[in-house]
């Protein structure tokens, strides 16, 4: 039996007379990655802004191992890492200095060379945040979610504008993180991604969830009524191809 590291239930979010989030329940379990997929404006980042206690909720009950939104939002802040973006970094700070800031933060030892290491930058350790190219922010930015060792990371669509090369690394360091036993919860607009990492999604639309299961079970679902894709399906896709004739090594801008 998988244990429930998050719960949610009933949640609704409202802005004036418009409903964001309209009474959502789904669980998390521990050592999963979970999707939270939709198109834009379907309550995505609002759901996990809520879980991730920076922002209020207007009703409902959220549990993340254990502890009670409403009564230990500072307890649950520890045990979470949330992927910041871009704005979110000195860029005249080198990554060194950048992860004994965050360190600094959280009142923790850091190891930076550690985490540096874990996400392939190591050679990077002096460069500026600013000099770094695209996937090599977006692998410092998931690197700095781990700083505080937390039982749960969030990443919100964390490949966003890669080339196939530095998207696929990506694929395999959120892989990593979640083989050390962290629950991953991961926000894409690539459904290739969703299907490639994820356990289980849950597809959100206007405020509600309009399915929830494995990526398998949700495509075997679709084929099942019939559907038939137009083209016929290959035992490859275009981006394989182009990693295979260009190869996996990371390409720095």
């Amino acid at each position: 039996m998988q244990r429930t590291i998050i719960s949610v239930k009933n949640l609704q979010k409202n802005y004036g007379t418009f409903e964001a989030v309209k009474g959502i329940s789904f669980d998390v379990f521990e050592g999963e990655i979970f999707g939270l997929l939709g198109p834009n404006g379907a309550g995505k980042s609002t759901t996990l802004e809520i879980i991730e206690t920076l922002r209020d909720k207007t009703s409902g009950e959220v549990m993340v191992d254990g502890m009670n939104l409403d009564k230990e939002p500072g307890d649950i802040k520890k045990i979470i890492g949330v992927q910041l973006q871009a704005s979110g970094f000195y860029p005249g700070l080198n990554l060194v200095e950048l992860i004994q800031l965050f360190g600094g933060l959280y009142n923790r030892p850091v190891q930076p060379m550690e985490l540096l290491k874990l996400v392939n930058l190591e050679d990077k350790a002096k460069s500026k945040y600013k000099e770094l190219s695209g996937g090599q922010k977006q692998r410092f930015s998931i690197a700095t979610t781990l700083i505080n060792q937390p039982k749960i990371v969030f990443l919100d669509e964390p490949t966003t504008g890669l080339d196939p090369q530095a998207r696929r690394n990506l694929w395999e360091l959120i892989k990593s993180i979640r083989a050390k036993g962290t629950t991953v919860i991961i926000t894409t607009h690539y459904m290739d991604e969703a299907e490639q990492l994820c356990d289980r999604i849950a597809i959100l639309d206007e405020g509600k969830i309009i399915a929830l299961a494995s990526p398998d079970k949700l495509i075997d679902d679709l084929v099942a009524t019939g559907f038939e894709r137009p083209k016929q399906v290959k035992s490859a896709n275009l981006e394989d191809v182009f990693i295979q004739l260009t190869g996996k090594e990371i390409r720095e801008e």
